[in-house]
């Protein structure tokens, strides 16, 4: 029974070794040959100085090579961390830094921009560049000795290194925005890797035969299942293109070209697939199974999109980064009527999830609570902020002499329906206070989104000295509808309370996105403050 992330590419490439492990537009690698290959880097890395729990950077766009690195930094005993190859160089360095990475595995060309934003104290001292023609030495001043990617194929491939590693010790380290401004490292084990992974295998019956798709950036969550329930699975991991996101026509033909079985991505790239995507042009014969987390998926989209691919299966997922995913609610029918978003359902197994009321009770169905999980998916803490981690990580609210081992605090509202499926109301921190009423954005987006000719909102708080918050929608209409402030405030006016009806709404042609897909409402509430000022 594999109790290590890496054992399980080791197990289907025994089993399966000519099965085609992950494609990445014109090529494919092999089990045997990703088994092989990340043997080789495993070797090369132990060669340079990695140990047992060191910190490995992957600084690479999506690639064969990204998911090479990803099993040979496991196979080595150290911590992979995937870094998002958009972001400032500034940020990229400030991870380094902070989690004190002694190697990364990158190309010559992203690492000329980065090396001269890391400071000469950067722990970095060994650099693997992925280019197949990349020089050893192009005169860059660095302290970091440069292996080129040759040199690593010609390591040792039959096994990978003896490194005593356990279940308990991490596996990665994701990066994620931080209240303070700074990214926060959420440091994950491998058995906690592998209580989610275990379970989304079983529950979506993931079968050698499927081609799973990975949409998500390898900084981001999501693609834990993308990678590792695939590989678990021997099926074929199919890296999408970033370029394909921008354009949904190419990629909706890119989902039936490749005949991907298995899709997970967050609800705004389905969003746009349902919007520009020329769906109805397409049978997606293969596509039996479609998943989908990390923001809420509007009712009227998500009912297009059913009708558009009615014969594929649909959940919800959810769970922040710090417990993988911990709930999950399989949609079904969508009744015509229906504007609220679906609940976020039940625990996964091997997971306990719980509301908290006002009273540290635990809250009765119907009633609101803040949510908790419990179980080995839970992260170790936060990289370097043990005080940030003790606020999050706590011992049981209501029994805490019962179990010694922490639950963590997801700060997300939620209430338990007639059926014990948690509907998500919002989180803790994004209730507001405006004239003295306490808000949910999420109630107010929910509101516009019921709107025919909306197609994108995001609803921000702007601090306002005299009423605590004034309210913010920034509104995408639909192509070639005309709307104006008067029409969505009158539209508001029959949905939600007078005190919830946005102040300020603007018209854009789209909104701005995290590198994650997510809206960025930090942007947002940043160019609305820096405008005022200007004025």
């Amino acid at each position: 029974m594999p109790y290590l992330l890496q054992q399980l590419l080791t197990l289907s490439a025994k089993q399966n070794p000519n099965q085609e492990a992950v494609i990445y537009k014109n090529r494919g690698m092999t089990y045997e040959e990703l088994e092989r290959a990340s043997n080789q880097l495993a070797h090369i890395l132990r060669i340079n100085g990695i140990e047992r729990g060191d910190r490995v950077g992957i600084y690479l766009n999506k690639s064969l090579e990204s998911v090479v690195a990803i099993f040979g930094i496991l196979k080595a005993g150290a911590v992979y961390v995937p870094l998002d190859p958009s972001a400032p160089v500034k940020r990229v360095a400030f991870i380094i830094g902070n989690c004190g990475m002694k190697a990364l595995v990158s190309t010559q060309r992203k690492m000329t921009g980065l090396l001269t934003a890391l400071p000469d104290s950067s722990p970095v001292r060994c650099l693997i560049l992925a280019d197949e023609d990349a020089p050893t030495d192009d005169g860059t001043a660095s302290r970091a000795k440069k292996v080129a990617w040759p040199e690593v194929l010609q390591q040792p491939a039959n096994s990978p290194p003896s490194v005593p590693v356990i279940e308990d010790d991490l596996a990665y380290i994701l990066y994620t925005s931080g209240s303070t401004g700074e990214p926060k490292g959420v440091m994950i084990s491998h058995r906690a890797s592998l209580t989610f992974v275990d379970w989304a295998y079983e529950c979506f019956q993931v079968q050698a035969t499927d081609r799973v798709s990975n949409h998500a950036p390898l900084h981001f969550d999501l693609s834990i299942f993308d990678i590792f329930t695939t590989i678990k699975a021997g099926a074929t991991v199919i890296l999408v293109p970033e370029e394909l996101t921008i354009f949904p026509v190419n990629l909706a033909n890119f989902i039936e070209e490749q005949r991907i079985t298995i899709w997970y991505s967050v609800p705004s790239a389905l969003t746009r697939l349902v919007l520009h995507g020329n769906l109805e042009s397409h049978r997606f014969p293969h596509l039996r199974t479609i998943l989908f987390a990390g923001e809420v998926f509007p009712v009227k989209y998500l009912r297009q999109l059913k009708t558009l691919i009615p014969h594929a299966e649909y959940y919800n997922l959810y769970g922040p980064t710090e417990t993988n995913v911990c709930t999950f609610y399989q949609v079904k029918d969508i009744p015509p009527d229906r504007v609220d978003p679906f609940p976020i359902g039940k625990a996964c197994a091997n997971t306990e999830v719980f509301a908290i009321n006002d009273r540290n009770e635990i809250a009765k169905p119907g009633e609101v609570g803040e949510l908790y999980a419990r179980g080995p998916s839970l992260m170790k803490g936060y990289w370097g902020m043990p005080e940030k981690t003790k606020t999050v990580l706590v011992p049981h609210p209501v029994h805490p002499p019962l179990w010694e081992e922490r639950v963590y605090r997801i700060g997300d509202l939620v209430k338990q329906d007639e059926e014990g499926n948690y509907l998500f109301l919002g989180r803790r921190d994004n209730m507001i206070k405006s004239r003295g009423y306490r808000i949910e954005l999420g109630e107010i987006e929910t509101a516009l989104y019921s709107h025919p000719k909306i197609e994108e909102v995001a609803a921000i708080a702007i601090p306002d000295e005299q009423i605590g918050n004034a309210i913010k929608a920034v509104v995408v209409a639909r192509e070639a509808a005309e709307l104006t402030k008067g029409e969505l405030e009158s539209f508001c006016s029959k949905r939600i309370p007078k005190y919830m009806i946005p102040d300020i709404i603007e018209f854009r042609t789209s909104l701005p996105k995290t590198s994650t897909g997510k809206v960025d409402r930090t942007l947002l509430l940043k160019e609305h403050l820096e405008g005022q000022s200007v004025k």
